[in-house]
């Protein structure tokens, strides 16, 4: 099968000075941003409707010649051919609705339609009964079962999830419970702990209550006993002293007859055994080789796509050209050149032989038409005088303003904003060129 390596893509030109150059790209990506179409969470139904949606945007400008739409009909054909070669079924049927939008619906309304008479015409009415309409319709049903199937895989993917999650939310929910649990039964011990205490303070109360009440009734008893030979005994007898001292003793002791204070009964009992909960999952480390993507790189980049064009070839047309003008002439002959190679339009390539390297009001027009057909197409302006090379685009602010412009030859344009920049998607590389001279 051929491939769009082995495949190149033409720039027809155009110049507002000295000499322009066309030139073509060979390797082409995925060349249409598709933002919607890839979001597998909706359904495949949506997903095709936002793809034709993207195949319908296409809008034509009436100072551009039927005849270059035709043109680019055939590139637009040609392309989506490619891209169903190499299995790319979104950008195929993109690019046939789009093939099917521009000749159905948009071209016939332009104002030279019908007297438009040019080989093309009949080749791209040819293409879209045979070739247009039933690979839409194939490729529509291709991607719907595709898409089908990946939806199905979404929502496996989705309720595995969901089941995951509740489970996690579950297990959480048990984790909080056993965690109130032991909670609870803490604060149960520790009441249970203080209720202990304060009986062992209570018992302890009476107990010394009782031997009080115990050593007053002896200590009564002893006195009663001894009143008359009391009075006979000397008052500085061991005897007298030693009654003294018991009953220094006795109303001391009396004291334990009040509560402890408060800062003894509130004093902590003894602490209970830790309770330690194992709430996380312990993740053993993984040991990554550096090498690993760099190797799986390699095996994978035939299969990788790169979303790109590579310029093979620059075709210099026969032209006529003054100070300020340059023309194409015999584009038939551009045309054959470009079938043969099997080539793609990308942009064009001038010289402004006394000026800076920009793109002048002539430019805008011309490149305008480049940039409708292929939102890549470039502008290379070459500036000997000054040794400057631009590579330029239109801006979208570029694109509403110049398309909307039907003003002839170099007048002026808004420069705020601006309307053209140098381009940010182009990469310059050492790789070999072809020239074709028609002249």
């Amino acid at each position: 099968m051929e491939t769009l390596e082995e495949k190149s893509n033409l720039l027809a030109l155009q110049a507002d000075n000295n000499m322009e150059q066309p030139f073509t790209v060979s390797s082409l990506r995925k060349l249409v941003a598709i933002p919607d179409h890839t979001d597998i969470s909706v359904s495949p139904e949506e997903r095709v409707r936002a793809l034709s949606k993207l195949g319908s945007n296409v809008s034509i400008n009436e100072e551009i010649t039927p005849r270059r739409y035709f043109r680019s009909g055939v590139e637009m054909e040609r392309m989506a051919s490619v891209y169903l070669q190499e299995g790319n079924l979104e950008n195929a049927f993109v690019f046939y609705n789009k093939f099917i939008t521009l000749f159905v619906e948009k071209l016939p309304s332009h104002r030279d339609y019908h007297q438009c008479a040019v080989p093309e015409k009949q080749d791209i009415i040819k293409k879209l009964k045979e070739v247009a309409f039933p690979r839409t319709d194939e490729l529509k049903r291709d991607l719907l079962k595709k898409y089908n199937l990946e939806y199905q895989e979404y929502m496996q993917h989705k309720n595995k999830c969901k089941t995951e999650f509740l489970k996690k939310l579950e297990h959480q929910k048990l984790i909080e419970a056993e965690k109130k649990r032991i909670a609870h039964m803490r604060q149960q011990q520790l009441e249970s702990e203080q209720f202990q205490f304060f009986e062992d303070q209570l018992k302890k109360q009476e107990l010394a209550r009782d031997q009080r009440i115990k050593e007053s009734v002896a200590m009564s008893e002893q006195i009663d006993g001894s009143m008359l030979s009391c009075i006979s005994v000397p008052e500085n007898s061991s005897l007298s002293a030693a009654l003294l001292e018991k009953k220094e003793r006795s109303g001391t002791s009396g004291c334990a007859g009040h509560p402890p204070p408060v800062e003894q009964i509130l004093k902590p009992a003894a602490t209970l055994s830790a309770v330690q909960t194992q709430l996380a999952e312990a993740l053993r480390g993984v040991i990554l080789p550096r090498d690993l993507c760099h190797k799986f790189l390699l095996l994978a980049e035939a299969n990788t796509t790169h979303n790109e064009f590579t310029i093979t070839h620059v075709i210099v047309p026969k032209q006529t050209a003054g100070p300020d003008y340059c023309d194409m002439e015999n584009v038939e002959e551009l045309f054959g050149i470009q079938d043969q190679y099997d080539l793609l339009t990308l942009g064009w390539i001038h010289t402004h032989p006394t000026q800076t390297a920009f793109l002048s009001s002539v430019d805008l027009h011309t490149h305008c038409s480049y940039q409708l057909m292929l939102p890549e197409a470039i502008a290379i302006v070459c500036s000997p005088k000054h040794n400057d090379t631009g590579i330029f685009r239109l801006t979208n602010a570029g694109m509403l303003e110049v398309s909307a412009c039907k003003k002839k030859g170099f007048h002026p344009h808004t420069k705020d904003p601006r309307l053209f920049n140098p381009c940010t998607h182009v990469v310059g590389k050492d790789i070999k060129i072809i020239v074709l001279d028609l002249r």
